[in-house]
């Protein structure tokens, strides 16, 4: 069995090859090709963390079981520690036995960042290029990579709630990033004239409102990946054209769309398509350039075991990761 840590798995599955990659996955969910039930959530009380199991089936070129588990540790930020910790393991498709074991926390990051990047591609106006990132640890960090990919960015404005955080951004971002990061003292000031937004916060209460956002505007909205937290506010939602990764995991667990729905300034039909049924043409996507579009992305295990395949392949070829030793030779 193949161990990849963090940087293993940056080194062999690079966010350019992501991008393709997850664009396949989410055609392939679409298209039926995934057996996955919804995550099973554990959170014991007076703990304070989360813990999560994602097991999945995926047929089409990386085809295979696997299995992701991942806890959520908050106070983990104040101690300089990941707030995400976890694994994906994915299972040798002939044998059954395990393939490998990969750094969940570093694969999630790549994967989601790359699946905002498709809906980047397919949603947002092909000009877009003013980019406003509410958040500033991993998600934020890996969406302006991703996203400068996909589109020229002319201007990048980052607003998080802890000043210092938001500098630390900025000053990565300049090591390698042509266009400079402006520090904004609110979402607002951030949100400000933007025709692109990624929202990759910790929130549990809404900090994008409906009146912030520009009309014609693309809006990743990935860090409220749980039924009792929310980044946008009822009204931001209910100006939106939703798209999602999957239908029946936003019915069950995403609180930006369950609250607004509940409180009625949303209707049972607000969500009109998953992703991959534009992909596959089975939706048009945007209808109007002045339309705001919103993808509201969960994560799915489907995007974790087709990376985890790809990065294990890749790996190997590589000369990447230790290869230790399990069950019959």
């Amino acid at each position: 069995m193949l161990f990849l840590d963090s940087e293993a798995v940056r080194k062999a599955l690079p966010m350019e090859r992501a991008i393709g990659l997850m664009a396949g996955v989410m055609r392939a969910y679409s298209g039926g090709e995934v057996t996955q039930p919804l995550r099973t959530i554990l959170r014991p009380p007076g703990d304070g963390g989360v813990f999560a199991a994602m097991p999945c089936h995926v047929t089409g070129d990386l085809p295979g079981y696997g299995l992701k588990a991942i806890m959520l540790r908050p106070g983990n930020r104040d101690k300089g520690l990941p707030v995400h910790i976890g694994v994906v393991l994915v299972f040798d498709p002939e044998t059954g036995f395990p393939l490998a074991l990969l750094d969940g926390a570093e694969l999630t990051a790549i994967r989601t960042a790359a699946v905002s990047a498709v809906a980047t591609g397919a949603l947002a106006l092909p000009g877009a290029g003013d980019l406003a990132v509410i958040g500033s640890g991993v998600q934020a960090r890996s969406h302006l990579s991703a996203l400068a990919l996909v589109r020229d960015l002319r201007r990048v404005r980052v607003y998080s709630p802890t000043r210092e955080r938001a500098e630390d951004y900025r000053r990565w971002a300049a090591s390698w990033l042509p266009v400079p990061v402006e520090v904004m003292p609110s979402a607002g000031d951030a949100l400000a004239g933007a025709d692109l937004v990624c929202t990759a916060t910790s929130a549990k209460e809404p900090v994008v409102a409906g009146r912030d956002l520009t009309p014609g505007a693309h809006v990743n909205a990935v860090g409220a990946s749980v039924a009792d937290a929310r980044e946008l506010s009822g009204d931001a939602v209910a100006r939106c054209a939703v798209f999602v990764d999957s239908r029946e995991s936003a019915a069950n667990e995403s609180g930006d769309l369950r609250v607004p729905l509940a409180e009625g300034l949303i209707g049972p039909g607000h969500v009109l398509a998953e992703l991959g049924e534009v992909l596959l043409g089975r939706h048009a996507g945007r209808r109007d350039p002045g339309e705001i579009t919103l993808y509201k992305s969960l994560g799915m295990a489907a995007q974790d075991i087709v990376s985890g395949f790809a990065a294990a392949r890749s790996a190997r070829e590589l000369g990447l990761g230790v290869d230790v030793p399990y069950g019959a030779p």
